[in-house]
């Protein structure tokens, strides 16, 4: 590793198709059950098209040391629910809940589609620099950002609580047991 990695929003098409092969590497069904206990995972696979509409609407947040991509943050707006149709009962859900005393649905928010920080860049400080660039980028536009986290996946729901996600619902479903976290962006 030359520097450290520093965070930025996504500019280019090429940064969208490291995101998608940092994800390939990392999907629950690449990695070994040992792997993905001590390493965490991700869950849902993007598409480029997906991506590139996605960035159109509100560009991720990735951590870059060079050229290297050390890790990602995806941001999908409410409006691009209809691009990953697989997330629809997410989106039901998250109608139906409520934070801090007010329905979800009162406040700025958007869906942190999926944290993926490289393995070569673990432990040294990317996923809490992911968070502060998301902060410092959407801040203003948007109150809060709400995400899943598998339970099972208890690295990635160590980092998020680290990061000031708090638990809105934990839930079962046909796939997993999840809990519905959301972080603050501003005050």
């Amino acid at each position: 590793m030359a520097s450290s990695p520093q965070t930025c929003l996504v500019t280019r098409r090429e940064e969208l198709q490291q995101i998608l092969h940092l994800q390939a590497a990392n999907l629950r069904d690449h990695v070994s059950s040992e792997q993905a206990k001590r390493e965490g995972f991700v869950t849902v696979a993007h598409t480029l098209d997906v991506l590139e509409q996605m960035h159109a609407l509100a560009p991720s947040v990735i951590a870059k040391d060079g050229d290297t991509l050390a890790g990602y943050a995806l941001v999908m707006p409410v409006e691009a629910r209809a691009f990953v149709p697989i997330l629809e009962p997410m989106f039901q859900l998250f109608e139906t809940l409520s934070w801090r005393g007010r329905s979800l649905g009162d406040y700025r928010y958007y869906v942190m589609g999926q944290i993926c920080v490289a393995e070569a860049y673990r432990g040294q400080g990317v996923f809490d620099a992911l968070y502060r660039q998301h902060r410092e980028s959407y801040g203003t536009r948007f109150d809060c950002t709400v995400t899943e986290v598998a339970t099972r996946n208890t690295r990635s729901m160590r980092a998020h609580t680290r990061a000031g996600f708090e638990v809105l619902k934990t839930y079962r479903d046909d796939t997993d047991e999840w809990a519905v976290i959301a972080l603050p962006l501003h005050g």
